[in-house]
């Protein structure tokens, strides 16, 4: 199989990521749960991985990372424990379900007011829009930081007090595994409470981070993968990683690009951009472009609508949703060249 699909999941994982969940699997305990010594491996196994997410997303402390199961959690997290009855929210029409769906639920049971930065039919984003938007008693602006249809970046450091952030993707760590981080000064309501093993005889959640949002047991197993993932990260260079990632993207665009009947959406001319392609072929059904890939080329691809109904009303593909191909430090050239050739035969 060509694994394209890389913006759902990566697949293929450094193996001391593989090699860090067996070890987890047969020496932790649970984390913050007493004082054997299996449960302060995993107590320490947390602490350096909250280290390594502090230093790559910039957070000012380890203890202001929390850990989630994935960023959609996260950002309900953030939304429901940020967002007041009768404010006004502003975001964008590049956004996820896992952003859309909370303020969709502010907005019917707290009386939020929802505004929209509009993006064009390349799916660009309008920054004009955005900060008209933004008004006195406005309580909060969420934007991704890169469309997961286009691919397409946004200047996230116009805004960006609270990160969310999954590991099974860019991060290349185990599914199960993400979380947020603070920025100084931001205090956010925890969205579950219950146990922490500290502080038991308090009726509610302790104020402390990152016990204020963490309340269970962590996935301890998954994070140590992430924790060995954002090692081999730091080892190898975010940039380096990147630079491959845009280098096989690129190749990629530069074959299909022109094909006649094909149809490419994006900003390709952004120097960062996602390792993401997004295409049609002529008036055929995503879906069933993506099916042929698979089943004839064996190339794993993602059709359909993404879990972003704005950015398809913006791009116009509602009913024909688009094809993505989305791309990896561990694919291959000859990967990519078997891609090119089997969209351009199609297209024929």
């Amino acid at each position: 199989m060509i694994y394209l699909d890389n913006a759902a999941t990566t697949m293929r994982k450094p193996q001391v990521v593989v090699d860090a969940v067996v070890e987890a699997l047969q020496s932790m305990g649970n984390a913050s749960r007493g004082t054997s010594e299996a449960s302060l491996v995993a107590t320490r196994a947390d602490y350096v991985a909250r280290e390594r997410l502090a230093r790559l997303f910039g957070c000012p402390w380890a203890d202001h990372v929390a850990f989630c199961s994935n960023s959609t959690e996260a950002l309900n997290l953030a939304l429901m424990g940020l967002v007041r009855p009768g404010d006004h929210v502003v975001s964008t029409d590049l956004e996820h379900n896992s952003v859309l769906r909370p303020l969709y639920r502010l907005r019917d049971e707290r009386g939020v007011r929802l505004d929209f930065a509009g993006a064009d039919g390349q799916g660009r984003l309008d920054y004009e829009a955005l900060e008209r938007l933004v008004v006195d008693g406005t309580r909060l602006v969420a934007v991704t930081h890169g469309s997961n249809v286009t691919g397409n970046m946004v200047d996230v450091r116009r805004v960006a007090d609270v990160v969310c952030f999954t590991g099974h993707k860019g991060l290349m760590g185990p599914q199960g595994t993400g979380g947020l981080c603070l920025a100084e000064g931001v205090d956010m309501a925890p969205l579950k409470v219950g146990g922490t093993g500290v502080k038991s005889f308090l009726e509610t959640q302790p104020d402390e981070y990152p016990t204020r949002l963490e309340a269970g047991t962590l996935n301890n197993h998954g994070i140590a993968g992430l924790s060995a993932a954002l090692g081999w990260l730091e080892e190898l260079g975010v940039e380096a990683v990147r630079a491959r990632e845009d280098l096989l993207m690129r190749r990629f665009w530069d074959g299909v690009r022109s094909v006649d009947g094909v149809r490419v959406y994006g900003d390709f001319d952004q120097a960062e951009r996602c390792a993401i392609v997004a295409l049609n072929v002529r008036d055929y059904s995503s879906s069933a472009v993506s099916d042929e890939l698979s089943q004839r080329w064996g190339i794993a691809t993602r059709p359909g609508a993404h879990c972003a109904p704005r950015m398809h009303r913006a791009l116009g593909t509602v009913e024909q949703g688009v094809v993505r191909f989305s791309f990896s430090y561990f694919n291959t050239e000859d990967e990519v060249d078997v891609a090119i050739a089997a969209v351009r035969e199609l297209a024929a």
